[in-house]
């Protein structure tokens, strides 16, 4: 009997110990506290998405045992605070801010914690780091940068008889502001006539872009978050007027009708990212890390529509056509 009330004893000191092993659902199998990492993109679309993937993926390869508490800011400054305020009142062990304004809000917000901004085109001039040969007291992270003449080089070489460039970004975005000067420097480089267009969101990228077509050859679109979020209805307006359009962001364009993109595989430098954070969680301090650039030429894709190219009368020369990474034909994405 006392042998039978001691096993009642036990089972009911297991059934009410099952609330705390619930509320434990943060520690791992081995009975260790998991870390959460909080991401915050300003908007989803394919080269983001790419980004926050390519972290996750890559932390799982290298062994971490993580939690990730992901976060859309839909574009809204204001809510990319309040995730930012979020992240630092649950006290998330690192902070990863995908695209400039989403770097900003968390580095203005987190003193304490550490921060990794990733995809942002020019991180000292956003204020992000002193400057990119070193990492702030609590922030590193890898930038975008892309080059942009080259950019403009291709598209002139697809088609020599271009001889003004339109350009629509968001004055709102310190990269895309940041770009848009690089795009003007080249443009008057290659003798290039350029006409830009502001915009404060996404919703005004097809008037924006309607105001300029009838002015120019081709249009030029930067890694700029708002406008690419809107590809469809740029690419919708300059298709109607036989206008090419150039993208520095593969990842967006495979099911939108642009002539060429040539830029970074996000993917990859979400993969590049998950190896930079992996080095804060062992230890390393950020501020002994400069800024990051993605140098490989493995990590740069070049995407051609040749569909698009039919249609607008451009002959696609085959070295042109053989460096490419991804092909669109006959409506078929084709990787190379």
């Amino acid at each position: 009997m006392r042998k039978t009330i001691g096993l009642v004893l036990v089972l009911i000191a297991m059934v009410a110990g099952m609330p705390l092993f619930a509320a434990g659902a943060g520690e791992s199998s081995q009975g260790n506290q998991v870390q959460t990492i909080g991401i915050s993109k300003i908007v989803a679309h394919p080269a983001l998405d790419a980004v926050e993937q390519g972290i996750q993926d890559e932390l799982s390869e290298l062994g971490f045992d993580l939690e990730y508490d992901l976060q859309n800011a839909n574009g809204d400054l204001n809510t990319a605070t309040s995730i930012a305020n979020k992240f630092r009142a649950d006290k998330v062990a690192l902070a990863v801010g995908i695209a400039t304004p989403t770097a900003q809000a968390l580095v203005n917000t987190l003193r304490d914690i550490p921060v990794v901004y990733s995809a942002v085109t020019d991180p000292a001039g956003a204020g992000l780091v002193p400057s990119v040969d070193q990492g702030g007291e609590n922030v590193t992270g890898i930038s975008d940068l892309t080059p942009v003449k080259e950019q403009l080089e291709l598209l002139l070489r697809l088609n020599p008889s271009i001889k003004s460039i339109g350009h629509v970004y968001s004055s709102g975005e310190a990269n895309a502001v940041a770009l848009a000067e690089l795009a003007e420097q080249a443009a008057a480089e290659l003798g290039l006539t350029f006409v830009p267009a502001t915009v404060t969101n996404s919703a005004e990228v097809r008037t924006a872009t309607q105001t300029i077509i009838d002015k120019v050859d081709a249009v030029y679109v930067s890694t700029d978050n708002t406008v690419v979020s809107a590809l469809n209805a740029l690419v919708d307006v300059a298709s109607r007027q036989g206008k090419p359009v150039m993208s520095a962001d593969p990842s967006s364009a495979e099911e939108v009708g642009v002539l060429a993109a040539w830029g970074f595989d996000y993917y990859k430098m979400g993969r590049a990212t998950g190896r930079l954070i992996a080095r804060l969680l062992e230890g390393e301090s950020p501020a002994s890390i400069p800024t990051q650039y993605m140098t490989d030429a493995a990590d740069v894709d070049l995407l051609i529509n040749l569909d698009v190219a039919e249609a607008l009368g451009i002959t696609v020369p085959q070295d042109v056509r053989s460096s490419a990474a991804t092909l669109v034909q006959d409506g078929q994405v084709v990787k190379q």
